[in-house]
């Protein structure tokens, strides 16, 4: 489900790259989030307690501007 997770500490940015939907950044994220995020078993199971529908969500732009259109 997840290919891989960023951290921006400046802006406070969680970046995580799903294998089949593409990035999205998760706004005010905790440091300690991140870090037990990396150290978690499974990836999978800490998003779906710890990040997922805790925290603002925006689809990364970069990804949605080149999305095809769909018909």
């Amino acid at each position: 489900m997840i290919d891989r997770i960023a951290y921006d500490e400046e802006q406070r940015i969680l970046i995580v790259s799903f294998r089949d939907t593409g990035k999205y950044l998760y706004h005010d994220i905790p440091s300690a989030i991140f870090e037990a995020f990396c150290a978690a078993p499974s990836a999978g199971s800490f998003f779906n307690t710890y990040v997922k529908d805790h925290f603002r969500c925006t689809r990364d732009p970069e990804v949605a501007h080149s999305s095809p259109s769909v018909r």
